[in-house]
């Protein structure tokens, strides 16, 4: 099944590279929609169309995995054996919402919340990170020797 990113911000730079560089790993690749922010909204009105244009690009049955500090925070083998299970059922989307945060609707509509810890890191950041682990887990599933623990 298909592997989706779906997040508010365009990345740029050095990030976008290493995300890249990532992301041209993964087989099957991975699908990344990346929406920019309303620059014209603030405080629940922004969240409410950033999560319009998140919820919007989910594939159809597919299990999603909203990113919130709030998420529960597992291991690289974890993750793994999540993935290969959320894998087997649907497609799977993982979502990462704007600098302030995601909409309820997000989180309600989301089958798993998914920390990258307690520390705050920037979402251009958060997208580098969550894409390696996805590299990661997909070594961990295929016995390859990049993860070790």
């Amino acid at each position: 099944m298909a592997l989706h990113i779906i997040a508010i911000g365009k990345m740029q730079g050095a990030e976008a590279e290493l995300f890249n560089e990532y992301a041209k790993r993964i087989k099957p690749a991975l699908t990344a929609r990346e929406f920019p922010a309303p620059r014209a909204l603030t405080g629940a009105a922004l969240k409410r169309a950033e999560a319009d244009k998140l919820l919007g690009a989910l594939p159809r049955e597919c299990f999603v995995i909203a990113l919130d500090v709030r998420g529960k925070d597992i291991g690289s083998e974890a993750l793994a054996e999540k993935l290969s299970a959320w894998q087997q059922r649907k497609n799977a989307a993982f979502i990462i919402g704007g600098a302030d945060g995601l909409d309820a609707r997000v989180l309600e509509r989301a089958d798993f919340t998914l920390s990258l810890g307690a520390k705050t890191w920037p979402h251009m950041l958060a997208r580098v990170m969550l894409i390696e682990q996805i590299y990661r887990a997909k070594q961990i599933n295929a016995g390859h020797p990049y993860h070790r623990a």
